[in-house]
């Protein structure tokens, strides 16, 4: 599951070419649960609008453990099938993604894509109130909260981490379906990139 991961656009020569933007400043490079991250969600006028949202939904009232869910893994769940609508989907973009290897002992790995470019993750967002935030410095209010969805792993993460992988979205066509494709194609979509479009890093810089 992934739980860490870079979003260094400037880095990558993202911001004007894709989002149309020259800085981005308001959030921080490398997100972990439960934090601040960059998302881009259509607005009010169905325009594609980079927001500051926060990673993780809340988890479900019979879950024991109350950490926030970054994850979507179960598309049947009734507690995703009302957020998969069009009007909750976004694009959360990234440089690179961290698994948990599965050998002994555990040690992060990291991924990008092999042309050297940022993708974006196939997200889905919420509104919500309530307590969010570190305990050193909690958040009480009305919140923003992201998601986003994984799938199985393609032959570059499976032989590191089996269980699953984040559904990535490189080219800007893939991005326009997963915002504006009817709830029925989810399951289609969330497939896993392909083998060759991915890469395993040395290290996450």
């Amino acid at each position: 599951m992934c739980n860490r991961y870079l979003n260094d656009l400037r880095k990558a020569g993202l911001e004007l070419e894709v989002f149309g933007f020259e800085e981005w400043s308001e959030t921080q490079i490398e997100v972990f649960p439960d934090r601040e991250g960059l998302v881009f969600a259509k607005d009010r006028e169905g325009r594609l609008a980079a927001q500051v949202m926060r990673w993780g939904f809340p988890p479900p009232p019979a879950q024991a453990a109350q950490r926030p869910v970054t994850n979507v893994r179960n598309l049947d769940s009734p507690y995703w099938r009302g957020w998969l609508d069009p009007r909750w989907r976004c694009l959360v973009p990234f440089t690179a993604f961290a698994e948990w290897s599965d050998e002994r002992p555990k040690r992060e790995r990291w991924f990008g894509l092999s042309s050297g470019r940022g993708g974006c993750f196939a997200g889905i967002w919420r509104p919500w109130t309530g307590v969010r935030g570190p305990k050193s410095a909690p958040v009480s209010g009305e919140h923003k909260l992201f998601a986003f969805l994984t799938c199985a792993p393609n032959r570059v993460v499976r032989p590191i981490h089996a269980k699953a992988m984040p559904v990535i979205l490189e080219e800007a066509e893939a991005q326009r379906a997963w915002l504006e494709a009817p709830a029925a194609a989810v399951p289609v979509l969330a497939a896993p990139i392909a083998d060759e479009a991915l890469t395993v890093l040395d290290e996450a810089a």
